[in-house]
């Protein structure tokens, strides 16, 4: 096995466990846990068996195996920075309510 192979097989292990780790103590759903478990647990496989990757880019249609991958990445950083603004964005309306509705509890203290 290449050097860099086990660096990543063993940064995926490390994120595995903090996922169940993070699923364990509730703070990821189990939804959340099933997708991360599936996407890092894919990342060993395609690296120690680089076979698999071009088996299933010839079946997309890719020439090697690697594009696929890079392009469900690109599609994945997307998804996920917009869900992030989505969240942001509701988070930001929830705090001008409540900073609103303070306010006006504040307003109606000093009638």
């Amino acid at each position: 096995m290449v050097f860099i192979q086990f660096l990543i097989i063993a940064f995926a292990l490390l994120v595995i466990s903090r996922i169940i780790l993070g699923f364990k103590r509730r703070k990821i759903a189990f939804k959340s846990l099933l997708f991360w478990l599936g996407l890092w647990l894919a990342i060993p496989i395609v690296f120690l068996l680089p076979q698999t990757a071009n088996y299933l880019a010839k079946i997309l249609g890719f020439e090697r195996g690697a594009d696929p991958a890079i392009y469900f990445s690109i599609l994945l950083i997307f998804y996920l920075i917009f869900r992030i603004f989505v969240r942001l964005e509701k988070n930001e309306n929830d705090i001008t309510a409540i900073a609103r509705e303070i306010a006006l509890k504040e307003r109606d203290k000093e009638i």
